[in-house]
C-alpha cells in the first residue's frame, strides 16, 4: 500500500510565535526541537525574524549546525548581522563548516576583519578554508564572487566505469548535481556530460567519446548581470566558471542568480523612486536622508524652475488666467508619459531586448506620442470647453499643448535611458524623479510658449 505524500503548508501566525516564545521561556528544549523538527530551514528563519535577538540566538544554539547554517543564510540581513555578533568565532566556524563555499564566503564577508581572522583560525577543514579564502578575493558582483567551488568534474581520459566510481565520492560534497563537467589533464574545461549518456554508455568507453564539447561558461571576471543574462537566455540551472586559460574554477547555480535578480530589482526600484543608495527601512535617519535628499533637492530646483516659468508668463496673461488651472494637467500628463516610456526602455535594456536603430525607436515613440496625444487632447478640449466654459481658442491651446507635451515626454523618456546605458550609467535612474522633474519643466515651458503663440499675450 503506497503512502500518501504529505503537503506541509507553512503559515507564520501569532499563535505559532507565542508557542515558540513560551517554550523558550519555559526552557523546554526537547519540546521546542520537536516543534521545529519538521519545519524547513527557510520557515524557521522566518520565525526567527519575528523573535527577539536573545530568543533567536537561543534557537540557533539549540539546533544542530547542519540546520542552523542554512537558517543563517535565510535570515534577514540585518538580523543575521546581529546574530553573528552574538556568536563566538568558534560557533561561526562550525556553522560555516556546514555550508557550501559560496554561502560560507558570503557569511564571512559580512564580518569585521579581526573577526574574519578569528573565524578562519577555527576552521579545521584546510581545503574548505582555502576555497573560501579564494572566493573572498573576487568582487562580489562578478562571476568569481557568485561561484561555488563544489562541483562534479571528470577527466576526458577516464573510462565510464572509472568515472562512476569517482563521481560517487565527489557527489557527496555537492548539494545538487546539475551537470558533470569534463576537463583535460590540465584541468581546462572541454565539455559537459549528461547523467543519461553516462548511464547508457558502455563501461569501457572513454569520457571523451560520450561528452558534449558544446558547453556554456562564463569568465571569472564577468559581471554578475552578464551571468544573469546568459543563464536566462539559455534556461540554465548552473553554469561553469573558468579563468583566462579555460581552467575550471567553479560553478554558479540558479539560486545565486535568483538572489542577484532580486537585488538588482530592489536597486532599480530604489533608483526609480529617487533613492541613490542601497538602504533598508531599519537604517538610521542619517543613512536614509543621504539616500533620499539628493533627488528631493533636484525635484525642488525643478519645481522652482517651473514656478519661474509660470511667473514670467502670468504678468501678461490678462484674460487668460484660466490657463493656470490646467498647469497640473500638463505636469501630470508629461510626468506619466515620461515614466511609462522610460520604464519600458529600462526593462528592455535589462532583458537585452532593445535592438535596432535609435532613430527608428525615437520615431516610433514620436508616432505613439502623437496618437496618444490626439486622443487625450480631444477629451481635454471637450471637457475644458463644456465643463470649465473656457473660450474655444483657449481649449484648442490646451489640446495642442497636450499633444506637444506628450510627444516631448515620450521622446525624452525613451532617449535618456538609452543615452545613460551607452555611457555606462544605470538607466533605472531615468525612470523616477529625473524624468518627472525634467518633463515638468519642459512641459510647462512648451505649454506657455504655445499659449503665447496662439493667444498672443
Amino acid at each position: 500500500m503506497s503512502e500518501e505524500l504529505e503537503n506541509i503548508q507553512f503559515e507564520l501566525t501569532d499563535e505559532l510565535i507565542s508557542q515558540v516564545e513560551g517554550l523558550i521561556e519555559a526552557k523546554k528544549d526537547k519540546a521546542l526541537q520537536k516543534l521545529l523538527k519538521d519545519f524547513h530551514y527557510a520557515d524557521i528563519a522566518e520565525i526567527l525574524d519575528e523573535l527577539d535577538l536573545e530568543e533567536a540566538i537561543y534557537i540557533i544554539k539549540l539546533l544542530d549546525s547542519e540546520t542552523t547554517a542554512d537558517i543563517l543564510m535565510e535570515l534577514d540581513e540585518d538580523n543575521r548581522e546581529k546574530v553573528l555578533r552574538n556568536l563566538s568565532s568558534k560557533e561561526i566556524a562550525d556553522e560555516i563548516g556546514e555550508l557550501d563555499t559560496d554561502d560560507a564566503a558570503d557569511i564571512i564577508s559580512e564580518l569585521p576583519e579581526d573577526r574574519k581572522r578569528e573565524v578562519f583560525s577555527h576552521i579545521e577543514d584546510l581545503e574548505h578554508k582555502a576555497e573560501i579564502q579564494e572566493l573572498l578575493a573576487y568582487h562580489e558582483d562578478t562571476a568569481g564572487g557568485l561561484m561555488a567551488k563544489e562541483l562534479v568534474k571528470v577527466y576526458e581520459t577516464w573510462t565510464v566505469a572509472g568515472c562512476l566510481r569517482r563521481i560517487r565520492g565527489q557527489a557527496k560534497e555537492v548539494t545538487r548535481v546539475h551537470s558533470i563537467y569534463v576537463v583535460d589533464k590540465k584541468n581546462r574545461l572541454v565539455g559537459r556530460l549528461s547523467l543519461k549518456d553516462l548511464i547508457v554508455a558502455k563501461s569501457d568507453q572513454k569520457i571523451a567519446e560520450i561528452s558534449n564539447s558544446s558547453v556554456d561558461y562564463v569568465n571569472v571576471r564577468d559581471e554578475a548581470e552578464d551571468v544573469v543574462r546568459i543563464m536566462q537566455k539559455y534556461d540554465l540551472e548552473a553554469i561553469p566558471v573558468v579563468d583566462d586559460n579555460q581552467i575550471l574554477l567553479g560553478r554558479i547555480t540558479i539560486d545565486d542568480i535568483v538572489d542577484v535578480m532580486k537585488e538588482e530589482a530592489e536597486k532599480d526600484y530604489q533608483l526609480a523612486a529617487g533613492i541613490t543608495a542601497d538602504v533598508e527601512a531599519d537604517d538610521s535617519i542619517w543613512e536614509l536622508t543621504k539616500a533620499r535628499l539628493p533627488w528631493l533637492l533636484i525635484g525642488m530646483f525643478g519645481g522652482i524652475g517651473a514656478a519661474s516659468i509660470i511667473e514670467k508668463f502670468t504678468g501678461n496673461m490678462g484674460d487668460f488666467l484660466i490657463l493656470l488651472s490646467f498647469v497640473p494637467l500638463i505636469q501630470a500628463t508629461a510626468g506619466n508619459v515620461g515614466v511609462q516610456s522610460s520604464a519600458i526602455v529600462v526593462q528592455g535594456l535589462a532583458n537585452d531586448s532593445i535592438d535596432g536603430n535609435v532613430i527608428k525607436r525615437l520615431f516610433k515613440e514620436f508616432l505613439l506620442g502623437l496618437v496618444n496625444g490626439v486622443a487625450i487632447a480631444l477629451i481635454a478640449i471637450i471637457i475644458s470647453h463644456f465643463l470649465f466654459k473656457t473660450p474655444y481658442n483657449v481649449s484648442i491651446t490646451i489640446g495642442l499643448a497636450l499633444i506637444a507635451v506628450i510627444i516631448m515626454a515620450a521622446i525624452i523618456g525613451t532617449f535618456v535611458p538609452i543615452f545613460l546605458d551607452k555611457r555606462g550609467i544605470d538607466p533605472a535612474v531615468a525612470t523616477g524623479p529625473f524624468i518627472t522633474t525634467s518633463n515638468d519643466v519642459f512641459g510647462i515651458l512648451i505649454y506657455f510658449l504655445i499659449a503665447k503663440f496662439i493667444l498672443g499675450f
